[in-house]
């Protein structure tokens, strides 16, 4: 199927180490010898009280172990044939972390490690465990990334170009045809929005096991019919692609909230900043891409999800946001471009709101809000899209009397972090975690006037692993200090699809269910849309619990 443009970029360089201030460095290195998860207690980092609010952190913020011990795929274990569906950016992401690559990426990586010996990334690939699964099927609408998934599926070895290679998978033409295979066991679907529910449901259907990208889905209606399809078949593992699940600082940060070490939590701030054409989805287009080599009818979308959009869009009257061209109308741009309209987009709802929705509702457990409120427009890529690349959103969830922004520019990459705000501290959140108490707490009031907390400086910080890795676009900095690129297991460093990827293996060997599985996908769609909706119709939507509907009132 076509390329998911996923937001993160191909990783071509290795990144450099941030420095560590050298009072923090110190602290690091009296705790070499602590496990890794729940070591980094440390307070203001000013030498003379490094150790006395050391010691009061770690006193309160002493949490049980945050993550199971990590089970390696045993060698026998059974094999699972996996079908690919779209090989795009994003499609050959998971694949690499499943342990297929094309062998010019495998080429690549080693001369990465040649010009820099600290670049590690061809050891780790190299490394990485086997989770015992066979590329048979892959499919994709243009013919050179369903070449490029063939060479990956058959690259066993993980070898270069000169190197040893397997049998190749089967490439199907259209994706009902790879679900029909009696040798494909689940699927990994990468695809567009528009098409994500609609393979996803003929996937259960077909009796296949489900792995697909963000967002559930493009349309309101057809959130309701996947959630009852794949309750309805609870032998097949459902995994919606939010890797952020396996990051073991927001299990600490959930404990934190659960604890009550924040005080009453009642705004939530968040968002994405980026400031490149890459991070506004302005894609290169492929220099062999044609009407010859791209199967547009494929790409146009599944009528009933295209009948779905355009109901609600002309009784909204919104139908200046479609188009303009027409859906049969073949266009490069469309095709490597597509999150720019809302033709096949979620827009930055469906896409970055998501990822920044699914942290939130995995710490606190947010569920689906009672209103969202949105604003913002096109004010800088003015290139034809219809989404915008400025928008805010913000989420009213009144029974908890707790608000959460979304706030999101393309274009300024100005450092934002998460912050979850209560009345006796703020926690920033990301791949690691800082407590902030505030001045007026009440909680903490009695060791602030002791001056063993100084509030506007942090007294906890969480630093799972190691230190951050630089990076160098504001698209790699946001997914790299939200956690999204790495995570860290009794002081190893995972990629966390590799481990989201796992962990839905796993459950299908096991018969369990995953960490994001169709109740949280159904959470993060209704919320998406919310936004979406809001946005569009210029007005406050609202979630009816009881009747499980979005309204406008």
């Amino acid at each position: 199927m076509s390329e998911e443009h996923n937001e993160i970029q191909k990783e071509n360089e290795e990144f450099p180490e941030k420095k560590v201030s050298q009072g923090r460095r110190d602290v690091l290195k009296a705790m070499v010898t602590v496990p890794v998860l729940g070591a980094m207690a440390y307070g203001v980092y000013q030498k003379k009280k490094v150790e006395n609010t050391s010691r009061h952190a770690a006193e309160m913020f002493r949490f049980k172990s945050d993550t199971a011990a990590y089970n390696p795929t045993s060698s026998d274990a059974q094999v699972i044939r996996i079908g690919i569906i779209g090989y795009g950016i994003r499609g050959s992401q998971l694949m690499q972390a499943l342990g297929f690559a094309t062998p010019e990426y495998v080429d690549n990586l080693k001369e990465q490690s040649r010009i820099n010996s600290e670049n590690t990334r061809y050891q780790d690939f190299l490394e990485q465990e086997d989770l015992r699964i066979e590329i048979t099927a892959v499919c994709d609408i243009f013919d050179v990334y369903a070449e490029d998934a063939i060479r990956a599926g058959s690259n066993i070895y993980r070898e270069g170009t000169e190197g040893r290679y397997g049998r190749e998978p089967k490439r199907y033409i259209h994706y009902k045809e790879l679900l029909a295979a009696p040798d494909v066991d689940a699927v990994v679907i990468a695809s567009p929005d528009h098409w994500h529910g609609t393979m996803t449901m003929d996937a259960i259907r077909a009796g296949k096991h489900v792995y697909v990208e963000k967002p559930l889905t493009w349309t309101v209606p057809e959130t309701y019919e996947l959630r009852s399809l794949v309750k309805q078949n609870p032998h097949l593992v459902f995994q919606l692609g939010h890797q952020n699940r396996q990051i073991e600082a927001y299990e600490r940060a959930r404990q934190i909230i659960e604890k009550g070490l924040l005080g009453k939590i009642t705004l939530i701030e968040t968002g994405t900043n980026r400031n490149d054409p890459n991070g506004a989805w302005v894609y290169p287009i492929h220099e062999k891409a044609n009407p010859g080599s791209i199967d547009w009818r494929q790409f146009e979308g599944d009528p009933e999800r295209i009948k779905e959009y355009m109901d609600y869009m002309t009784s909204a009257g919104l139908i200046k946001y479609v188009g303009p061209e027409s859906r049969d109308t073949f266009s490069l741009e469309r095709f490597f471009r597509w999150r720019c309209w809302w033709d096949y987009s979620t827009g930055l709802s469906g896409d970055l709101l998501t990822h920044e929705y699914d942290a939130m509702n995995q710490i606190l457990n947010l569920g689906i809000p009672s209103s969202a409120s949105s604003s913002g427009g096109v004010y800088f890529f003015k290139d034809g899209r219809t989404v915008p690349d400025v928008l805010q959103t913000v989420f009213e969830y009144r029974d908890k009397d707790l608000t959460m922004l979304y706030s999101a520019t393309l274009a300024n990459q100005f450092r934002r972090s998460r912050k979850i705000m209560g009345h006796d501290a703020t926690m920033e959140v990301g791949n690691t975690l800082t407590v902030t108490v505030d001045p007026r707490s009440e909680q903490y009031r009695q060791k602030i006037d002791q001056g063993i907390i100084k509030p506007g400086e942090p007294f906890y910080t969480y630093v799972p692993g190691q230190s951050v890795d630089a990076v160098s676009t504001a698209t790699e900095r946001y997914f790299a200090e939200r956690g999204l690129l790495y995570s860290f297991i009794k002081g190893k460093r995972y990629n966390t699809t590799f481990l989201h990827l796992k962990e839905w293996i796993d459950c299908i060997r096991k018969g369990q269910q995953p960490s994001c599985g169709i109740d949280q996908g159904f959470e993060e769609a209704i919320t998406a849309h919310m936004g979406t909706r809001a946005y569009l119709e210029g007005r406050t939507m609202y979630w009816d619990k009881d009747k499980e509907q979005i309204t406008r009132e």
